[in-house]
């Protein structure tokens, strides 16, 4: 092959390389960095660091006060023994029913944070849940991590789900909980400008893998052990330990003196 050739292919390439490289580059410019959009676009995991007797935990200040300036929930009143119940709802597994039962029969009122995969396998569930007046959340479509995806991807992923359940049911959701617990400050603040309150938790536990469920009596104590004035309670509901010990946990906080609210009801 002529070396003219030679040199005019590999230029070629190299300008592929550089555009490929420049294209990149300018994605993760544009998605992860504060100086487009204005507002920190920083992954935070959402944690917690557990007290003891019983007193509320440790959220972080940082992750408190972001969840303050966009006006979301994630622990309420500390002088209030007060507990906010919700479940994430990515599938049905056949436990909801169950746990539906529980709370008609315990008169608690909850929160399902649910997907679109959710509200298309198991519509009837939700048709229940919002008839027999618990509230329906907005997990979005398809559980992406919030901080990778574009502003306008978040706004599909949050409004399609919004749109489909407002149809469905004449039901408008204003409650979110980001996927994984993965938000950042450029996420909260396009939930916020959604119309959503962002709603993270107190407490969770090791519940969400059918194949690793903690046993009754581990499952029991942890959720017992924990229980604190202002918590929001994050359970799964394709647990089966959670629909088996959610009565004898409803009947366990009531007699230390609890009292189980809705989101509505928060204070």
């Amino acid at each position: 092959m002529n070396k003219k050739y030679i040199y005019l292919l590999l230029i070629i390439i190299l300008i592929i390389i550089c555009v490929f490289v420049i294209q990149k580059y300018n994605e993760n410019t544009i998605y992860t960095s504060s100086n487009v959009t204005g507002y920190d676009n920083k992954k935070i995991e959402w944690g917690i660091k557990r007290n003891s007797n019983h007193e509320q935990p440790d959220l972080g200040s940082k992750n408190k006060e972001l969840m303050e300036k966009y006006n979301g929930l994630c622990i309420g009143n500390n002088s209030k023994k007060n507990i906010y119940l919700t479940f994430d709802a990515g599938y049905e597994a056949g436990y909801t029913i169950k746990i539906l039962d529980v709370l008609k029969e315990k008169g608690v009122s909850a929160t399902f944070f649910i997907t679109s995969h959710y509200l298309n396998t198991a519509d009837e569930q939700v048709k229940r849940m919002i008839e027999e007046g618990h509230t329906i959340g907005n997990h979005t479509v398809n559980h992406k991590c919030m901080p990778e995806i574009t502003d306008e991807e978040i706004e599909q992923e949050v409004m399609k789900l919004h749109q489909a359940v407002y149809e469905k049911y004449n039901y408008e959701m204003r409650y979110i909980r980001p996927p994984k617990g993965e938000f950042s400050e450029r996420t909260l603040k396009k939930c916020e400008d959604l119309g959503y309150k962002t709603v993270m938790w107190s407490f969770a536990y090791c519940d969400w893998d059918e194949n690793k469920q903690p046993t009754i009596e581990e499952g029991k104590k942890k959720i017992v052990d924990n229980f604190h004035p202002g918590e929001i309670i994050l359970l799964h509901s394709n647990s089966k330990t959670n629909s088996e010990i959610l009565a004898d946990i409803i009947d366990e906080a009531r007699n230390q003196g609890y009292e189980f609210k809705s989101l509505d009801e928060f204070e």
